[in-house]
């Protein structure tokens, strides 16, 4: 098969690991920019064109899409999926993915378990967010954070009363959780191709670190999920329809909650915690599909 792999970096650890698996497995792998493809637009006639050529050959594609480019590397996927090229994750799947609150939403009416969360219209009662998710201390997530990024733990109700203040100065889009103290700092990331999780690693934010992300200094190791932990990363795949995926939740004393789910998973931290070989579960996911 021809396998595009559509990525801004051909020396990413995930994207070679893809490569090298696709390779490995008889296929022919490419890297491409999606930025920097043409969407040519007709009647019956959809086509995509990238430096010299037209893709016109492609059996199935591998979204690697930043979250920084999501609306023309989803506009690339969509075109994709218009010339009825297989994709192991769809555009529309990506772009409910990334809007928080949307996702949220959609996991919550699914029923999968979650931490008390808020979204207001840049309210100025601020003590009364606060207590709709049980008081302090409370977690405030900017809409658009990655890896951490833009994550506060208000531990009094004065620091959480001026962290929404200046966030909602600012127009800036924002969720408050409640805080799950029994977590301890970790959460737990589940590797989904196919629907089913193929692994997991237990994620430790470093000392005095609330955030358990990798990029934020944290360590990883391997771990078995027990069922209800297998159940809402299974559940959350499917109502999201994100067969490949990361689903991140927490342990709480009142049993797994979900936290976010990532439609473009690293894999670098996961293959490494977990010895598994997540590359080639995701190429042979792309041979059940396409072959």
């Amino acid at each position: 098969m021809n396998i595009v792999i559509l990525s801004r970096n051909s020396h990413l650890y995930s994207t070679r690991r893809l490569i090298d698996e696709g390779e490995r497995r008889g296929h022919i792998v490419e890297v491409i920019d999606p930025l920097k493809c043409d969407i040519i637009i007709e009647k019956e006639k959809p086509t995509i064109y990238y430096k010299d050529r037209y893709l016109d050959y492609v059996d199935a594609i591998i979204p690697r899409i930043g979250t920084s480019v999501t609306f023309y590397g989803c506009a690339v996927v969509r075109q994709f999926e218009m010339m009825n090229v297989f994709t192991t994750v769809t555009s529309d799947a990506i772009v409910r993915s990334r809007d928080k609150l949307r996702s949220l939403q959609r996991l919550s009416k699914a029923g999968v378990g979650m931490p008390k969360t808020v979204f207001t219209n840049y309210s100025r009662d601020v003590e009364e967010v606060i207590e709709h998710v049980g008081g302090t201390p409370v977690i405030i997530k900017l809409l658009e954070g990655t890896q951490g990024l833009g994550v506060v733990l208000a531990e009094t109700k004065n620091a959480a009363e001026s962290v929404l203040e200046a966030f909602n100065g600012l127009q800036a889009r924002v969720i408050v959780q409640e805080f799950i103290k029994e977590a301890k700092g970790a959460d737990l990331r589940a590797l989904v191709v196919d629907g089913h999780v193929v692994g997991a690693m237990k994620r430790q934010g470093k000392e005095g670190e609330f955030r358990s992300n990798l990029h934020r200094g944290g360590t990883a190791e391997v771990v078995k999920l027990d069922d209800a932990e297998l159940r809402l990363a299974m559940q959350a795949s499917r109502a999201l329809k994100l067969p490949v995926c990361g689903v991140d939740m927490l342990q709480s004393a009142r049993g797994p909650l979900l936290l976010e789910v990532n439609s473009t998973p690293g894999l670098e931290g996961i293959e490494g915690a977990t010895g598994k070989n997540i590359a080639k579960a995701i190429i042979t996911y792309i041979e059940r599909n396409r072959t």
